[in-house]
């Protein structure tokens, strides 16, 4: 007969030690991998050296979707308005640490084809859309800081006003210029 082959269990201090070495290289992976590329905290510098803070980083946003063809015969999308076609073009000068607004007058489902820019400087702009009657609640569409210009179409998701606000966080003046073309009561510079 063969003694039989019993392999020794891991003592109590040896189970004690894998597990703190567990935990530490648990605590090591968060902080170096898993921190920058979910959440963009990167404590130890490792998430910049290896770029895993770019997992973090929003994805750009996507153009909306093209219709496909059924059959080869061709969609098309026709938004009819009742309101006349409207062409506007508004500035506004900017001092430094200023901010302002220029606002279009619009209802639900209009549209309009905007472009403006920035002179003298970079900006942090803000579109943004009022319901009436909100007080100073307001829908925030998008936000960006250091912006020149911006060009792109809109269609209001509500009765209201919607538009920009600018900041001019530099040391000199900067002129905003906007050119609006499209469905909307009128473009103005609130008081």
């Amino acid at each position: 007969m063969t003694p039989a082959n019993n392999p020794t269990l891991p003592t109590v201090p040896q189970l004690r030690k894998a597990t703190g070495v567990a935990i530490v290289a648990a605590t090591a992976i968060l902080v170096a991998f898993v921190l920058p590329a979910e959440y963009g905290i990167d404590v130890t510098g490792i998430g910049k050296l290896l770029q895993i803070k770019k997992l973090n980083a929003e994805a750009p946003p996507s153009p909306a979707p093209l219709a496909t063809a059924s059959a080869g015969a061709a969609e098309v999308t026709l938004i009819k308005s009742q309101m006349p076609f409207n062409e506007s073009e508004m500035s506004l000068i900017l001092q430094p640490n200023q901010g302002g607004e220029i606002k279009a007058l619009m209802r639900q489902g209009e549209h309009f084809v905007y472009t403006w820019s920035a002179e003298g400087g970079k900006v942090t702009v803000d579109m943004h859309g009022e319901r009436p009657n909100a007080g100073k609640e307001f829908t925030r569409y998008w936000k960006d800081k250091q912006q020149a210009g911006d060009q792109g179409s809109f269609v209001a998701p509500f009765d209201g006003i919607h538009g920009w606000f600018w900041r001019n966080h530099s040391d000199k003046p900067v002129t905003i210029k906007v050119k609006v073309s499209g469905f909307f009561e009128k473009l103005y510079v609130p008081s």
